[in-house]
């Protein structure tokens, strides 16, 4: 055995993995990426069905960069693998649910005749017949809310880099929900409600402008930070630019300023308020850990910031 092999003690976590040897003889020099493929080799299962763990259950991330013993695992090292279950790639979890609101507005505007009379007749509490023309308001909210997660696929389809390749099949059904239920039918069915009541103009005309505005900006903070990882590369760099010196992800605030305008425009109908609320909650959520995971990351060479998606506010 040569000087720089090591060998690392192996054990399934969860679920017994076929073939799972109790010992692995590995080059110390290697990469945690071989160390992945050297497992997979064994077990016979894609890399990206397996996670490693290391004794004090913290993840040790796949990459071409970083070694083995870089990552405090040396000769005799315990080593949890964990069997993820049959995965599905983060691109086409994305176009799965983004495709859900995209083609129910669509639907719920130029069949509602149909829906709101056979489908849904015991919810129909509008005052406006049923046979009511769709309003020029509702024109534009459909055309907004379609032309928005038409961008969203086109980005996940040319821009988007993703950190992790795949995720649990099993895990579609949850992170889909949100954008079928409350992004699609919740949002769809109020919005379309048959009604002869058009927004304002002093409501129209701002919210169209900041909603085009926060369509670009947004599509430019993903262009930014795609060009902060490599392609076929996890390693990220620290985000600057447009957006960046106020919060900590700016995608998520002008994704969030998007969706006011669509409530504004609306002329503040509650399920539009209730979907930019509970948007707002849950990117907020988001950019509060991902501010985390850049000081870890990157140390004091990351600037902190105390707001991370609303500027001197949250």
């Amino acid at each position: 055995m040569e000087k720089d092999t090591i060998t690392l003690r192996l054990q399934p976590r969860g679920k017994p993995l076929a073939n799972l040897p109790a010992e692995l003889p590995i080059s110390a020099n290697a990469s945690t990426e071989e160390l992945y493929k050297a497992v997979a080799r064994l077990t016979k299962s894609p890399t990206t069905r397996l996670r490693i763990t290391k004794s004090d259950s913290s993840y040790l991330r796949p990459s071409r960069e970083t070694t083995i013993t870089a990552s405090n695992i040396y000769d005799e090292s315990q080593l949890f693998i964990k069997d993820l279950g049959v995965q599905i790639d983060w691109q086409t979890v994305f176009l799965i649910e983004y495709f859900g609101p995209l083609a129910i507005h669509p639907l719920f505007l130029f069949l509602r005749n149909q829906i709101y009379s056979v489908y849904f007749p015991m919810f129909q509490w509008s005052p406006q017949p049923r046979t009511t023309p769709i309003t020029n308001t509702q024109y534009i909210l459909c055309a907004m809310v379609v032309l928005h997660f038409i961008k969203r696929e086109l980005e996940t389809l040319f821009v988007h880099r993703f950190s992790a390749a795949t995720m649990p099949v099993s895990s579609l059904i949850r992170n889909s929900a949100y954008y079928w239920t409350e992004g699609g039918l919740f949002l769809a069915y109020f919005l379309y409600l048959p009604t002869k009541a058009e927004t304002p103009d002093y409501l129209l005309y701002p919210g169209l402008a900041i909603w085009i505005f926060a369509q670009l900006s947004n599509a430019k903070t993903h262009l930014t930070l795609r060009d902060l990882r490599r392609p076929g590369s996890a390693d990220r760099g620290i985000p600057v630019g447009y957006g960046f010196s106020l919060v900590t992800c700016p995608n998520y605030m002008f994704e969030v300023l998007g969706w006011f305008a669509v409530a504004m425009i609306s002329g503040w109908n509650l399920s539009a308020i209730i979907f930019w609320l509970s948007g707002l909650y849950i990117q907020h959520k988001w950019a509060g850990q991902k501010e985390r995971r850049y000081r870890k990351e990157f140390g004091d060479r990351y600037k902190k910031k105390r707001a991370v998606i609303i500027p001197y506010l949250l």
